[in-house]
């Protein structure tokens, strides 16, 4: 009897134990499922690749191997023929910019970096709300390092590499360093030492070549890293070839038949540049990250003719916005590429590397507002089309043209045409037969300018004729204007693409081909928009000032602050509609822009520029041995200044027929410039004011122990506090003013001591 109720509470027992096991079981996912999301997050980290991002300075599109055979580098040479070259690539003019596109994925006119580069007593650096691209790749779980040149500014530690992103950080704060003592000046008498470890000074390199030195620090970091633990992204930012020329000997010697010494010199940095790359390729096979990497190579803007550097045969140099300024050397090089061996012609530019590295990487890049760039890999890897329609350049409202040249525009037709009318007089001369010795004599005594031409020469009232109607009474043709000839490939008009309507027609093969039934010209913006700059519209209504947009930026008291906005570039932003049938010139143009204000855009074929884009010249290679602008620099100068001797403010070029910007095409399309301008406008509603604020005194290197480091705390920091703008011409113009005066006294002092001696007749 005792043993039935023992099994009783056994059975008991054993059936509570089996409810529960069920009731665990139900609230456990099987068993299949947690294998599943295991191996997804293995195959995400296994598909995740290296990335290595090698950027150079000031390296020009004739200063590379493939594009010049005079340049060595045999090693970039071969990535880039294994790989994808990017032969539609632009990047900006200067250094601060470039890289700051990179790193955020934004128009500098968003960041408020839209003037220049950032010195280094300047408290300027990066905006602190806005994200970078190696802080998103660290959320999607890389290993992040920068070695290098980073000239982002330095003003607080919140502006620092490694508070933006970056795990480790090696190399220099400022734009410019000595390659060996590490040396960085900010004008001639004040300097410091800038090589930084993380956070401190990287005090007992000096003697160290920094391109061989930032090698080192690249292999080592990939000898440390697991690349099947976690992915990498290295930033190299080499500070070759920027200034000073100043290589290891052994790497100027192949290059000893090179009359022009500082070509010889540049030509040597670009080798120990070729060979650093070459150091860091078979670290990343030996280590194990060669077969899951992806290299990319790009140049942050184009060279500097007088330092070395070559664009040909490309137009302008680095600082200016034509082509050889902002058209890039780069490419990809990666096993990953589906289509490898081969020229990409896709429009590129460097803010499309943010959306491109973290969607490669398996990022977010919805969390990202207001990103400018494109993911651009299906057309690098698989030859696509690519995203990108359009590039503006920049649009910079303190960098405007001077306005004597525009009040001059007049003055220097009208001595056009007495050029032209003086040439006339002379071949007439010389047709007639001339008189007798004695009558010739005695007409050059009495007349020293010709009778045909004093005419019109010495009547003042014919100067208001012209610079009021521009229509003389000389019997003289007004400015040339381009013969319609026959269709080239640089007039064609832009091409129908998705984010835009079409400017100027529909595009062909060759040719102009235009729609039949123009549609109207949308002209909503007002005339007012010619003073624009890009601060009045982005303030709100309540804040904004009735003064002009310059004065802003001295007296404002008001924080940095940036507003949202949208990719300007994307699907569904609209476009003034074109009228190419327009029979009017530029003069008739609709005021919706400011053209004295530096900017540039470029959309499909067409690039516009307005205000000073800087020196337009083609540089030749540099053959003779002297650098200084002798002939060979003037090959090209006499041409551009014999066709432009008109001071102007707008240019217009089809860049796809017309790569080098030969012929300007802004007189015979303004219906184009007046779409492209509108365009201009358009992107200015969504600028940010400029933040570039005068240098600080405290950040002299002699207060820090002779080095570059952050000179403000934290606590007492506010972003952009700092009022007014940096002015650089204020000791130069006071310089200039006494020697003026030196030199107008020498000229007194001589002036009378002659009239002293003649008077004394000695």
């Amino acid at each position: 009897m005792q043993a039935a109720p023992a099994a009783a509470a056994a059975a008991l027992t054993a059936l509570s134990v089996l409810l529960t096991l069920d009731c665990l079981s139900a609230h456990r996912p099987p068993n299949n499922q947690m294998q599943q999301q295991t191996d997804e997050t293995a195959q995400k980290k296994k598909n995740q690749p290296h990335i290595v991002f090698i950027l150079t300075d000031d390296q020009g599109f004739n200063d590379i191997g493939y594009h010049n055979p005079t340049i060595k580098t045999p090693t970039l040479d071969k990535l880039a023929a294994e790989g994808v070259k990017l032969e539609n690539y632009y990047v900006q003019p200067i250094c601060t910019p470039s890289r700051s596109q990179l790193i955020t994925g934004r128009y500098q006119i968003h960041t408020g970096l839209q003037h220049s580069i950032i010195r280094p007593r300047q408290p300027s650096c990066l905006p602190s709300h806005m994200d970078t691209l190696p802080e998103r790749l660290r959320e999607a779980g890389y290993a992040t390092h920068m070695v290098g040149k980073w000239h982002l500014g330095f003003y607080r530690k919140a502006c620092l590499p490694t508070r933006k992103g970056f795990d480790t950080f090696f190399g220099s704060l400022t734009g410019s360093v000595d390659y060996y003592s590490y040396e960085s000046c900010d004008g001639k008498d004040l300097c410091g030492y800038d090589l930084h470890d993380d956070e401190g000074v990287a005090w007992g390199h000096e003697g160290k070549y920094s391109t061989t030195l930032f090698t080192q620090r690249a292999r080592k970091i990939l000898e440390s890293h697991d690349p099947a633990e976690r992915p990498l992204f290295l930033l190299l930012s080499f500070q070759a070839v920027h200034t000073p020329l100043n290589p290891p000997e052994s790497y100027i010697y192949p290059f000893r038949d090179m009359v022009n010494v500082p070509r010889r010199n540049f030509a040597g940095m670009v080798s120990t540049v070729d060979e650093a790359v070459r150091n860091v390729t078979y670290a990343l096979r030996k280590y194990g990250y060669y077969r899951n990497s992806v290299i990319i190579y790009s140049t942050d803007n184009g060279a500097q003719p007088f330092t070395g550097g070559n664009n040909w045969p490309l137009r302008g140099r680095k600082g200016t916005y034509w082509e050889g300024g902002v058209r890039g050397v780069g490419f990809v090089h990666s096993p990953l590429l589906r289509r490898r061996r081969r020229v990409s012609k896709a429009l590129m530019h460097i803010t499309d590397w943010f959306p491109t590295l973290v969607s490669l990487a398996g990022g977010n890049i919805s969390q990202s507002q207001g990103l400018d760039g494109f993911d651009v890999w299906p057309a690098i890897s698989e030859g696509r089309e690519s995203p990108r329609k359009e590039i503006l350049h920049n649009i910079d409202p303190l960098h405007k043209s001077p306005i004597e040249k525009k009040n001059q525009d007049e003055e220097n037709w009208v001595k056009t045409l007495k050029t032209k009318v003086l040439k006339k007089v002379k071949k007439k001369k010389k047709v007639v037969k001339k008189p007798p010795k004695q009558k010739l004599a005695f007409k050059t005594k009495t007349t020293k300018k010709p009778q045909t031409f004093s005419h019109h020469a010495s009547k003042p009232k014919s100067k208001p004729l012209f610079k009021k109607k521009l229509k003389p009474r000389l019997k003289s043709k007004p400015p040339p204007k381009a013969k319609k000839t026959k269709a080239h490939t640089w007039d064609r008009p832009l091409p129908n693409h998705r984010p835009h309507p079409k400017i100027g027609g529909t595009s062909s093969g060759s040719g102009t081909s235009r729609p039949k039934s123009p549609p109207p010209i949308q002209t909503r913006l007002k005339t007012k928009f010619r003073r624009t700059t890009s601060q009045n519209q982005n303030l709100s209504q309540s804040s904004r000032p009735k003064s002009k947009t310059l004065k802003l930026h001295s007296k404002s008291k008001s924080k940095r602050t940036f507003f949202p906005y949208q990719n300007r570039s994307q699907p569904g932003i609209p476009l003034t509609k074109s009228h190419p049938t327009l029979q009017f010139g530029l003069e008739s143009l609709q005021p919706v822009w400011d053209t004295s204000v530096q900017a540039a855009i470029r959309v499909g074929d067409w690039k516009l520029l307005t205000g000073d884009p800087g020196h337009g010249d083609w540089v030749p290679p540099q053959m003779l041995p002297t650098s200084l602008p002798g002939r060979w620099w003037n090959l090209e100068r006499s041409i551009l200044y014999q066709k432009s001797s008109v001071h102007k403010n707008i240019w217009l070029f089809n860049i796809t027929g017309d790569p080098y910007e030969r012929h300007d095409l802004a007189d015979q399309r303004p219906d184009v410039v007046q779409q492209l301008l509108a365009r201009l406008a358009y992107y200015n509603q969504t600028a940010v004011p400029v933040y570039f604020p005068p240098d600080d005194p405290r950040a002299n290197p002699s207060q820090h122990r002779g080095a570059w480091v952050p000179w403000v705390e934290e606590e007492d920091d506010e972003e952009g506090k700092y009022q007014g703008v940096y002015k650089k011409s204020n000791n130069k113009m006071k310089k200039k003013k006494k020697k003026k005066c030196m030199l107008c006294n020498l000229q007194s002092f001589f002036l009378k001591m002659s009239e002293g001696t003649v008077s004394s007749r000695i």
